[in-house]
């Protein structure tokens, strides 16, 4: 005998109504969740607890879903919600700070900012900061990390510059493998309409954002906010003194970086050690 449908509470957050609505429109198209897995190539599992609001939606569905069910943008427009429900709750300020940025500067010394991670690289740090967690745990923050980088494929995006140090381009993540696919995907970057990455290189030598990540947003009201970050902290700052103290830094930091053709050039060479 079939288990019971579970019931659901859209009335809770925008994810649980997303995952009501995604049953709503599925049994009225007369689909089970078999048939519906095979259309837009996710399991039935997966789908079944994001009906169940037990897993947030990948990035990529809501739009299959909509197409599949004829329902405009519905799906997206509601997952446009939904996504912020996915970031612990300390997290959730600077994720509307950046969904109102107009430039974001970065810097990052260690690790491919999460902006521009490939899904790959994003899974193999959340696999090795947490050795415990199941898959369906890891699938979630993968799923979390993706989120943010809609803005990015908005139809207008935010002016984004990285610099990157070069133990970021250097530390294998994920393997060789991974890690090639993650710099292909930076070279993609490096200097188009609406991004630049720069690669600090080592014999710059000391600076002042050693040991730790800046990102500075400017927003739509022309104020401009930091956030740097370390191992295990971060702070948002809007104090407009201390922003102006860090923007110098980043600034200083961008004077000394290679120019975008030659950070380029120095990825694909980083590439060939990863073949």
């Amino acid at each position: 005998m079939a288990r019971p449908a579970r019931k659901l509470t859209p009335d809770r957050s925008a994810r649980h109504l997303f995952g009501a609505d995604l049953r709503h429109h599925r049994e009225a198209a007369g689909m089970t969740l078999e048939k519906l897995a095979e259309v837009v190539r996710y399991s039935r599992s997966h789908l079944a607890r994001i009906e169940t609001a037990e897993h947030v939606p990948p990035p990529d569905l809501p739009a299959r879903l909509d197409e599949v069910f004829g329902t405009g943008e519905h799906f997206v427009r509601l997952y446009g919600i939904a996504r912020h429900e996915i970031h612990p709750d300390k997290y959730r300020r600077l994720m509307e700070l950046e969904a109102r940025a107009l430039v974001i500067d970065e810097y990052a010394g260690h690790l491919v900012p999460g902006l521009v991670q490939t899904e790959d690289y994003a899974r193999a740090l959340f696999r090795v900061s947490n050795p415990k967690a199941s898959p369906d745990e890891i699938e979630e923050k993968v799923s979390a990390r993706l989120s943010r980088q809609a803005l990015l494929r908005a139809e207008t995006p935010p002016d984004l510059s990285m610099v990157l140090d070069e133990a970021v381009i250097r530390r294998p993540i994920g393997g060789p493998t991974v890690m090639r696919t993650q710099l292909a995907n930076l070279i993609e970057l490096v200097d188009t309409a609406t991004t630049i990455v720069q690669v600090l290189p080592f014999e710059h030598g000391e600076h002042a954002l050693l040991g730790g990540t800046l990102k500075l947003m400017t927003l739509d009201d022309d104020s401009t906010v930091a956030y740097v970050e370390s191992i295990a902290t971060g702070e948002l700052i809007e104090d407009p003194r201390t922003v102006s103290i860090r923007r110098r830094s980043y600034d200083l930091l961008r004077a000394y970086a290679l120019s975008p053709s030659k950070s380029a050039d120095f990825i694909r060479s980083l590439m060939e050690a990863f073949s």
